[in-house]
């Protein structure tokens, strides 16, 4: 009471209880040596230090968890970036972390396998048996063709969940369900294996008699292990354990009606009676076949001889399929995925085998052979597109689902996948989704041709002009290059010419790009196309097109070809023909200083040797050593054409004269530029 009346009246009127002990915790951590149990207040000091190590160790790991980051960011395809990234955070142990890498990895990278075990097992040590779980079926809806994966799948679920009726038929079906998924791979023995012997384990002889009869029918590497486990199956139990009540009756009333596996003695041997095995009287009203005893021995024999004999039949024509097939499992060394480029041999042998299983024509072995060939051969378009063609023939959603992996996953920067899938929707006015799917693969890689004149034609088709003009505007503008910036003012011009009906606009759309360029060649083609497609012709614009080009920077080698173009021009359309005879003077010009200057490289080129070797070729034909008998060499070369007025033989066959073998010598008549078709490309 004593101490209680002291502390009480410690207190300071109008002050709490609460507030009293605050401030002494406040007076003693003011005091720097001592606090209120005499505690130094070093200890305050050291957590401030771990304290403050502990967040420079945090905001260490955060930077080099950035570098990781940053990595895979600059470059998704960068494979070996994300296998760094993905130890780091494991050896972390931050759960969050660890989700957030193998999401984004998977985003990418589906078909590994191994790495969805990891990123179960991660969940599974952080006591997350449903996260597990999760993981596990969306690797399977993933790649539900990997084998490895359903048992580790089935591993886990067997493992982790209670073994009562109700999780035996979860796990039955499951088993079902990969049987289903991958039971068709050519290499799902352990699949098969794993679920013959779990019913095996749990007594259930007759589901495995069934397993065995599906799996004798489907070509699988181990096909004659398969068959000999199952007549070892037939052999060693009863039949009526291991079969369903229907199939024995019926092999039993074959035995006994003397089928062809029974002999004359055999009948001497086992009458009716004896094999049907009355017995006593309490026993009469048991179904035929299900009687207390087993029977006699000879007719278990006949039985189990019988039902294999009629799958035999089933094995040998498997065996058939596993031989067509057996060449090409030879021949693929990697079924699984990987970054790495496959060799030629490995491309051509999958090529090979899916057209031979298309051939067979079995759909469901097809498409899981496409589905096996797309695990290994994920990085290459061709399979993807040809596995999407053949499907237009059966399922219009598996031709989508088949583009969307390909152009959303594994090949999101490849151009003619990303095309196709667009032209596919556009097939089925599926507008929307191809402007989009044009749109994803101009943004992955921008500045390809052929993507962005797809999107212009798409709008064109689609009767939205307006939007495709906004499109080749856009184009121009954002041109890197004067060649970038050429190619998509000609095509300009030619929509405007020849779908919106606006020449005038086509004409200053390709004035304004040669007074940025004056020597291309392709922009004076179109230019020139644009006023020979005019309605009607004007001389004047043509004429001053020409003029335009022939005193532009152009080589002189195509200024030839343009003036022998435009003789021809004035041939055909011409009113002048002062026009024409000064044409012709101007060809003659140019064809002379071109001429000229082919020649003066090999004067300069002689000008280089030594006077010694000069000498030598002064006079053609004669040695200036050795033999002076040498006969001159004969000129090289048809003689120079003599000088002829207009008029009097430079046009073949009008009757102007002799006749020549070519107007103007060196350029046949009529002539376009080399390399360029009629719109100039």
């Amino acid at each position: 009471m004593a101490d209680d009346n002291i502390n009480s009246a410690s207190i300071p009127k109008g002050r709490s209880s609460d507030m009293f002990h605050r401030d002494s915790e406040i007076n003693n951590c003011s005091n720097p040596t001592m606090n209120g149990d005499g505690v130094s207040q070093d200890l305050n000091s050291e957590d401030l230090e771990a304290a403050q190590k502990e967040e420079e160790e945090k905001l260490q790991k955060e930077a080099e968890l950035g570098k990781y980051w940053k990595t895979v960011d600059d470059n998704p395809m960068d494979f070996t970036g994300w296998t760094y990234l993905l130890q780091y955070v494991e050896q972390e142990s931050n759960p969050d972390e660890c989700r957030k890498a193998y999401e984004a990895f998977f985003s990418h990278y589906p078909y590994c396998y191994g790495y969805w075990k990891k990123y179960s097992d991660m969940e599974k040590k952080n006591s997350s048996t449903e996260l597990a779980k999760e993981v596990f079926e969306k690797g399977l809806r993933a790649i539900p063709l990997s084998v490895e994966l359903w048992l580790h799948y089935l591993n886990f679920f067997i493992t982790e969940c209670p073994s009562d009726a109700a999780t035996k038929d979860k796990i039955r079906k499951l088993y079902e369900r990969a049987i289903a998924a991958a039971g068709l791979e050519f290499r799902s023995d352990k699949l098969w294996d794993s679920y013959i012997s779990w019913e095996n384990n749990n007594g259930n002889l007759k589901a495995v008699t069934s397993i065995y009869e599906r799996l004798i029918k489907t070509p699988t590497q181990l096909y004659s292990h398969h068959w000999d486990n199952f007549k070892r199956h037939i052999s060693i139990h009863h039949p009526k354990e291991i079969l369903d009540i229907d199939t024995f009756l019926k092999l039993r009333s074959e035995v006994l009606s003397k089928s062809s596996n029974y002999h004359a003695e055999d009948e001497d041997e086992v009458g009716l009676d004896e094999a049907l095995q009355v017995g006593e009287s309490s026993e009469l009203d048991a179904p035929p076949g299900m009687l207390s005893t087993m029977g006699d021995e000879k007719e278990v024999k006949k039985i189990k001889a019988k039902y294999i004999e009629q799958k035999e039949s089933i094995f040998k024509g498997n065996e058939a399929e596993v031989s067509r097939r057996w060449t090409f499992e030879e021949n693929i060394r990697r079924p699984y995925f990987h970054v790495k480029p496959l060799e030629r041999g490995q491309l051509k042998n999958w090529r090979e085998y899916l057209e031979e299983e298309i051939s067979l024509g079995n759909h469901n072995r097809i498409v899981v052979l496409f589905e096996r060939c797309m695990i290994a051969c994920a990085l290459y378009e061709d399979f993807w597109m040809k596995y999407a063609k053949y499907l237009e023939q059966h399922s219009i959603d598996g031709v989508r689902s088949v583009y969307q992996r390909a152009c959303d996953i594994h090949l999101p920067k490849k151009p003619y996948i990303h095309l196709a899938w667009a032209a596919f929707e556009e097939r089925r006015d599926n507008y929307p989704l191809a402007h989009k799917i044009l749109l994803n693969i101009e943004n992955n890689v921008p500045g390809l041709a052929m993507v962005c004149m797809r999107r212009i034609s798409l709008e064109r088709r689609n009767k939205n002009h307006e939007a495709a003009e906004d499109l080749f505007k856009t184009y121009i503008e954002k041109a890197v290059s004067h060649k970038t910036k050429t190619f998509f003012s000609i095509k300009y011009a030619r929509y405007l010419q020849k779908v919106s009906g606006e020449t005038d606009k086509a004409r200053k759309i390709l004035n304004d790009a040669l007074d940025i360029d004056n020597t291309n060649e392709k922009v004076f083609l179109q230019l020139l196309d644009v006023e020979y497609q005019s309605q009607p012709i004007s001389e004047e614009r043509v004429m001053e097109t020409f003029n335009k080009l022939l005193k532009s920077d152009a080589p002189l080698d195509f200024k030839v070809k343009i003036s022998q173009r435009r003789m021809e021009f004035l041939e055909d359309f011409g009113t002048c023909i002062q026009k024409i005879s000064e044409a012709y003077d101007d060809h003659q010009k140019l064809v002379k200083e071109a001429s000229t200057k082919k020649k003066r490289p090999e004067k300069d080129h002689l000008s280089d040797e030594p006077p010694d070797k000069k000498s030598k070729v002064d006079i053609p034909g004669v040695s200036m050593q050795g033999d002076h008998s040498l006969t001159p060499l004969p000129p090289v070369g048809p003689p120079p054409p003599p000088e002829v007025p207009y008029g009097y033989g430079p046009w073949p066959g009008v009757g102007y004269g002799p006749s020549m073998p070519s107007a103007y010598p060196g350029y046949p008549y009529p002539s376009y530029p080399s390399g360029y078709n009629y719109y100039g490309y």
